[in-house]
């Protein structure tokens, strides 16, 4: 007797692979997981039995459609039923390559169509307001005090990611030649520069991160008990200081970032240049930043153009 395999297996499969070859991050493959258990969920429904299998044709480009149809009906923006779709897409080429169903009948479905949203950045201004604020709550000389300017130097000065800053150790820091290394998504590495700013904020928090410590710890950040500083302490601290010198509710760490890349397109870096410091893969990533205000773009067609006058 043949024994059929649940539709879970080639889901679990496919999440192995990906966080064991691909080396995605914990949250990725949640994500995928969610939106395949989701997708699960719904089939079963909509095909009106749960013994239908991926490798027998059951799950064709109308299911798929029905589904998104089904998303769309709950509510769902166009981003969550795009991001959903994707992933469905992924994981049926995934059993495609590996000869477990003939072909992906995702592989032709649109995705809906996305406004391309403007990332929350601060001005020029409120960025001077926030490290104002910073550097008097760090001559207070406290560990709160010199960490909460270090975070903000560090990610606006280098453009991080919140899971690259909190895995940031003592020793990935050079100050010699003013770079650092941290591990990227998908467990890439690369060296991004440190500004002076970062460097004397560093030097100025390590006394009281020793203070801290309670044996060998190689986190560049730490807490009061000497532990790493967790991902969500270090949002919360960005967040507070956000609100406190800029009135910046709702942003986030990732503004810095996002006002890490806008400011230095405003002030002419070259895109691919900036696609490297961010980490980027692709070059349509980096392209949202280019947000440019009309002020600068009428300045640069006044200094270009030999009639502008």
């Amino acid at each position: 007797m043949t024994v059929e395999a649940s539709p879970r297996l080639e889901v679990a499969d496919f999440l192995r692979h990906l966080a064991d070859e691909r080396q995605l991050s914990l949250n990725t493959v949640k994500a995928y997981r969610r939106d395949l258990e989701e997708l699960e969920s719904f089939l079963t429904e909509y095909l009106g039995r749960s013994t239908w299998q991926w490798a027998d044709g059951d799950v064709d480009r109308l299911a798929l459609r029905a589904f998104m149809g089904a998303c769309s009906r709950r509510g769902l923006a166009k981003r969550s039923v795009a991001r959903k779709l994707t992933s469905a897409r992924t994981f049926l080429s995934f059993l495609h390559l590996e000869e477990r169903i003939p072909s992906n009948p995702g592989r032709t479905l649109r995705a809906p169509k996305l406004e391309r949203r403007l990332p929350g950045h601060l001005t020029r201004t409120d960025a001077a307001a926030v490290f104002e604020y910073a550097e008097h709550y760090a001559k207070t000389n406290t560990l709160a005090g010199t960490r909460t300017l270090a975070i903000m130097e560090l990610l606006y000065g280098s453009g991080l990611r919140l899971s690259e800053l909190y895995g940031l150790d003592m020793d990935h820091v050079d100050r010699a030649t003013r770079q650092m290394r941290v591990m990227g998504k998908g467990a890439k590495e690369r060296i991004v520069p440190v500004t002076g700013a970062a460097l004397r904020s560093v030097a100025r928090y390590e006394p009281r991160r020793a203070e801290a410590l309670a044996g060998e710890q190689a986190a560049l950040l730490v807490n009061h008990r000497g532990g790493r500083l967790s991902r969500r302490s270090i949002q919360s601290t960005v967040r507070a200081c956000l609100q406190h010198a800029a009135g910046a509710h709702g942003l986030s760490t990732h503004a810095l970032r996002h006002t890490f890349a806008t400011h230095l397109l405003e002030a002419g870096a070259d895109l691919l240049a900036v696609k490297e410091l961010l980490g980027h893969v692709s070059l349509s990533t980096t392209q949202i930043y280019t947000h440019t205000s009309k002020e600068r773009l009428l300045r640069v067609y006044r200094d270009a153009h030999p009639r502008s006058e």
